[in-house]
C-alpha cells in the first residue's frame, strides 16, 4: 500500500505541471479563438502546426525516454553513463535534423502549404529540436525523483507563454498568427537555460555498445510512439489535404481543434499519471506483490477518469465559454474525444507488461493497428462527415488498441484486474451521464444543480466501495477524533 501512496503523491506533484499547467494553458484558447475568429482559419493553422510538432517530437526522441528508464533501473549499467549516452544520442539526432530542415526550409514549407510564411515552420522546428533534447533531462529529473523541479519548469513555461500571449493578443490586440510560434520559441529557450544544471556536472560519454542495446529496446517503442501520436494528430495533419472545400478546411479544423481542447482535461490526468507511473512500474518490477499493485493502480485510474468525464460533461454549459462562440458548433465532439482519451490512458497503463518483459514489439503491433484504423477512417470519412469523422476515428483506434493489449497481455503477463468492480463503475457512469443529458431541464441553474447531485452520487459510490473517508488524508484526522 505504501507503494500506491508514493505513486499517488508523485502523481499529485506531476499533476501540478500537467493538470494545473494545462488548465492555465486553456487561457490561450479563448485568447486565440477571440483574437482569431473561426472565419479567418488562424486557429486552424495553429492546430495543424502543433500537430506536426507533436509527430516530429516523437520521431526525434526515438523512444529513448522509456529506454533510459529501463536501462537506468536495470542495474547492469551505470545510470549516469546511460543518461549521458541517451542525451548525446537524442541531441545529435535533433541538431542534425534541425540543420537539414533549415537548409531546405523554403521547399519544405512549400510542400506543407506554408510557402508564404516559411518561418512559421522554421521557428517551430527550432522549438521541436530543443523540446526533444529537453525530454531527456526531464526524464532524468523523474528518475532522480525530483518532481518539484520538474513541475516548476513546466509551470514556468506555461506562465511565461500565457503572459506573452496576453500581452500581444489582448494588450496590443495583435492578430499575427506567427507571433504565437515566436512566443513558444522564447519560452522554450527560457526552460533550456533553466536545465543547464542537468546538462553539466558529469562526463559526457557515448557508449556505443550501450546505445545499440538501447536502440534495440527503444525502436519498437519508437514505432509505438509514432503510431500513438498519429492516433492523436493524424486527423489534424490529414484534414487540410482531404477536406473537399479547401477554402474552409482551416476554418473547420480550427473549430475541431478548439472544441477538442475542452476534452483534453482527460489528457491532463492521464499525463500526470503517466509521469509517475512509468518510473513506478520499473521501480516495483522486482517486488513480489507488484501485480496486485498494478491491478489496483488500473482500477483507481479508471475510477477517476470516469469522474473527470462526468465532471466535464455535466458542466459543459460553463466550460464552453473557454472558447469563442463562433466555435460552439463543434462541442458535440467533446464526449467522443474524452472517451477516446480514456481508452488511450487505459492502453498506456496496460502497456507496462511488454515493457517489463522486453517484448516491446507488441506495443508497436497494437499501435500500428490502431494507427491504420485512424488514418483510413480519416481519409475516407472526413470528406463525408467533416470533423466528426476525426472524433470517431480516434475513439475507434484507441478502443481497438486497448482491447488488443488487454487480451494479449493477459496471456503473456496475467494480471488479476477487478473487472467486475470496474464494470460497475463504468455502468454507473453511463447511467448517470444519460440521465444528465436526457432529463429535460431548461433552466441553467436547475440543470447544473441536478447534474451536481448526479456527480455527488458517483463520488458517494467511490467512497463507499473503494475509498473510505478513513483512508483519505486530512479528512481521516476528523474521523479518528470522532
Amino acid at each position: 500500500m505504501s507503494g500506491l501512496k508514493s505513486l499517488a503523491k508523485d502523481t499529485a506533484i506531476y499533476g501540478i505541471s500537467s493538470i494545473v499547467g494545462r488548465f492555465l494553458n486553456y487561457l490561450l484558447v479563448p485568447i486565440y479563438t477571440i483574437s482569431l475568429p473561426a472565419s479567418t482559419g488562424g486557429y486552424g493553422i495553429i492546430t495543424n502546426m502543433y500537430a506536426i510538432t507533436a509527430l516530429l517530437l516523437v520521431l526525434l526522441t526515438c523512444g529513448m525516454e522509456t529506454g533510459f528508464f529501463r536501462f537506468a533501473n536495470k542495474g547492469e549499467d551505470d545510470p549516469v553513463r546511460v543518461y549521458s549516452t541517451t542525451l548525446m544520442t537524442v541531441g545529435g539526432i535533433s541538431l542534425s535534423f534541425l540543420f537539414i530542415c533549415l537548409v531546405f526550409l523554403k521547399p519544405i514549407a512549400g510542400l506543407m502549404g506554408y510557402e508564404d510564411h516559411p518561418w512559421y515552420l522554421g521557428m517551430m522546428l527550432i522549438v521541436i529540436a530543443m523540446d526533444a533534447i529537453q525530454s531527456i533531462p526531464f526524464a532524468y529529473l523523474r528518475y532522480k525523483k525530483r518532481p518539484i523541479k520538474f513541475a516548476a519548469l513546466k509551470l514556468l513555461f506555461i506562465f511565461a507563454s500565457i503572459a506573452l500571449n496576453i500581452f500581444y493578443f489582448v494588450g496590443l490586440k495583435g492578430t499575427n498568427v506567427g507571433v504565437a510560434f515566436l512566443i513558444n520559441l522564447i519560452c522554450t529557450s527560457i526552460v533550456m537555460v533553466c536545465l543547464i544544471s542537468e546538462l553539466r556536472g558529469f562526463r559526457y560519454t557515448l557508449d556505443r555498445e550501450l546505445m545499440k542495446r538501447m536502440f534495440r529496446y527503444s525502436f519498437p517503442i519508437l514505432i509505438l510512439g509514432i503510431a500513438g501520436i498519429l492516433n492523436q494528430v493524424a486527423d489534424k495533419i490529414i484534414f487540410p489535404f482531404v477536406y473537399p472545400d479547401k477554402a474552409t478546411a482551416d476554418v473547420q479544423l480550427g473549430i475541431y481543434g478548439a472544441t477538442s481542447k475542452i476534452a483534453m482535461i482527460m489528457a491532463m490526468f492521464t499525463q500526470a499519471f503517466r509521469f509517475a507511473y512509468e518510473p513506478f512500474v520499473f521501480g516495483k518490477s522486482k517486488e513480489k506483490d507488484n501485480r496486485k499493485m498494478y491491478a489496483q493502480a488500473m482500477k483507481f485510474f479508471i475510477i477517476f477518469t470516469l469522474l473527470a468525464f462526468l465532471a466535464v460533461m455535466f458542466y459543459l454549459d460553463i466550460l464552453r465559454y473557454v472558447i469563442g462562440r463562433g466555435y460552439w458548433e463543434g462541442l458535440r465532439v467533446v464526449p467522443i474525444v474524452m472517451a477516446a482519451e480514456m481508452f488511450m490512458g487505459i492502453y498506456f497503463n496496460l502497456s507496462f507488461w511488454y515493457k517489463l518483459t522486453d517484448e516491446t514489439r507488441w506495443g508497436a503491433y497494437f499501435s500500428l493497428t490502431a494507427c491504420t484504423i485512424v488514418i483510413l477512417m480519416n481519409i475516407f470519412l472526413i470528406p463525408i462527415y467533416g470533423y466528426m469523422a476525426c472524433a470517431w476515428a480516434g475513439f475507434t483506434g484507441y478502443a481497438v488498441a486497448m482491447l488488443l493489449s488487454y487480451f494479449v497481455g493477459q496471456k503473456k503477463y496475467p494480471i488479476g484486474y477487478d473487472l467486475r468492480g470496474i464494470g460497475c463503475y463504468v455502468a454507473l457512469a453511463a447511467v448517470l451521464y444519460i440521465l444528465g443529458e436526457q432529463v429535460p431541464i431548461s433552466n441553467l441553474v436547475l440543470r447544473l444543480a441536478f447534474r451536481t447531485v448526479l456527480l455527488l452520487l458517483f463520488i458517494a459510490y467511490i467512497i463507499k466501495k473503494d475509498l473510505p473517508l478513513s483512508q483519505i488524508p486530512v479528512i481521516n484526522r476528523f474521523i479518528k477524533k470522532k
